[in-house]
């Protein structure tokens, strides 16, 4: 973006006396191009301001916000970015090409070109589209682990950034580090977001920020991948394994999988399980096997010879996350009935159900100080009979239904968590048999 032409003829000397040198003498008279970019670029910020403002971010933290932005833009076309930046390159090249030779104008060339593509990487990631990768079994078949796939970060709105100072192309770590986080939290901004090309839809695949990571900002939780099967307004149950949306028996996806208890005479072949990629469970000390099958799996491994019977593998209760579903004895099998809130929603706060909505309350809606008391529930120190919710809220679960830390565990999750919807897998490695799924290539994500 910046015209280098002209200012190739550098007198050697000393590094730090051509680099001034250089970025002071060279012209700074924008074109026209440039002063259009950084026009709509100062735009976009002073929208973003007011966003934020409206949000509840003070006005000085708006403003520092959006200060924040435009030196960039001018940072980077006034080289003084680049200034700061390209010894860094001149030093590198000494070291590990000693022998070519290296000045200040190859220096800035390298740093100009590693700044464009920084900012113009950051654009995209952040507010048009990311690439994922699956690293979990959660999602399968649907998704296998080591698919790799594009996500849309404007299909819900896009969501303005809550640290916006942080390092790029990483998400809440430092490069080289497991502990060092990467942003700084002291110009932390309010949940916002841009206008939706469309809502979130049942049966949607959707990326978001795990809810129950509570000690961090929310853009910088771990990124999760689950389908939504429940969205705000909705009421939600499962019985015997069957998903029911407003009472109704909700779509089940095609390769959804469950544990089955197979009893055979003969054994399953390995060619059969490798055909049906069937990759979790195995043999049990019990003397049957516990494998996960999809229906049409399922109905394959019926045809085998020697196969007495296939059966729903026994599920338990959960607990260990948040309390409600342990106190109402719900599995993953058997859950609910629950409704889940939609932002104005006003629902009653009682014994049965203060359980399902206090995480909730307490952590995405900002009120810690919501406790049921003496049979009834207080909130900063005041009895509440109801309770109106500020946000959306979805019910996430996987399509490895009986392998899949979901919704069933952490309940909701709020739609300041919400990414963005998953476009298409564009490409696929089987890490076990270390080859490309080829047939996996730019396939759509239903």
């Amino acid at each position: 973006m910046n015209n280098t032409k002209g200012n190739n003829n550098l007198v050697k000397g000393n590094f730090f006396t051509e680099l001034f040198n250089y970025f002071y003498k060279s012209p700074k008279n924008f074109s026209k191009k440039q002063w259009s970019i950084i026009t709509i670029w100062i735009l976009i910020n002073i929208v973003c301001m007011v966003l934020y403002m409206s949000a509840g971010a003070s006005f000085g933290l708006a403003l520092l916000n959006c200060l924040y932005g435009i030196a960039i833009i001018f940072g980077y076309f006034t080289r003084l970015i680049a200034l700061l930046v390209s010894p860094l390159f001149f030093f590198s090249f000494r070291i590990l090409m000693p022998s070519s030779k290296s000045n200040v104008q190859r220096a800035y060339e390298w740093t100009d070109a590693l700044i464009f593509a920084t900012i113009a990487a950051t654009i995209i990631r952040g507010y048009f589209m990311e690439a994922y990768t699956i690293p979990t079994s959660s999602m399968e078949k649907s998704l296998l682990v080591g698919d790799f796939l594009f996500v849309s970060k404007y299909s819900y709105g896009n969501r303005l950034p809550q640290t916006p100072l942080s390092f790029p192309f990483v998400h809440n770590k430092l490069p080289f580090s497991e502990t060092t986080q990467s942003y700084l939290e002291w110009m932390k901004m309010p949940y916002t977001r841009l206008f939706a090309v469309s809502s979130i839809k049942n049966n949607d695949v959707v990326v978001f920020n795990y809810p129950f990571e509570i000690d961090k900002p929310t853009d910088k939780k771990e990124n999760y991948i689950k389908r939504c099967v429940g969205i705000a307004g909705d009421s939600l149950k499962v019985v015997n394994q069957q998903l029911f949306i407003n009472n109704k028996p909700a779509d089940n996806p095609d390769l959804m999988q469950h544990f089955y208890k197979v009893v055979s005479t003969e054994g399953i072949t390995e060619k059969f399980i490798k055909d049906n990629d069937i990759t979790e469970g195995g043999a049990t000390d019990k003397g049957y096997l516990l494998i996960n099958l999809s229906n049409k799996s399922k109905a394959k491994l019926k045809e085998l010879p020697g196969i007495v019977s296939i059966e729903k593998n026994d599920t338990t209760f959960i607990s260990g996350y948040t309390t409600f579903q342990e106190k109402y004895k719900w599995s993953i099998d058997d859950y609910g009935p629950i409704y889940i809130p939609k932002s104005g929603d006003v629902i009653e706060m009682n014994e049965h159900n203060f359980d399902v909505y206090q995480f909730a309350i307490n952590h995405y809606e900002d009120n810690p100080t919501l406790t049921w008391e003496n049979g009834q529930a207080m909130n900063n120190g005041q009895a509440i009979k109801t309770y109106q919710f500020k946000y959306n809220y979805y019910f996430m679960m996987g399509d490895n239904r009986d392998n899949s830390a979901d919704s069933r565990f952490w309940g909701f999750v709020p739609e300041t968590h919400i990414v963005g919807k998953a476009l298409f897998v564009w490409m696929s490695w089987d890490s076990a048999n270390k080859e490309v799924r080829w047939k996996r290539l730019f396939k759509g994500i239903k």
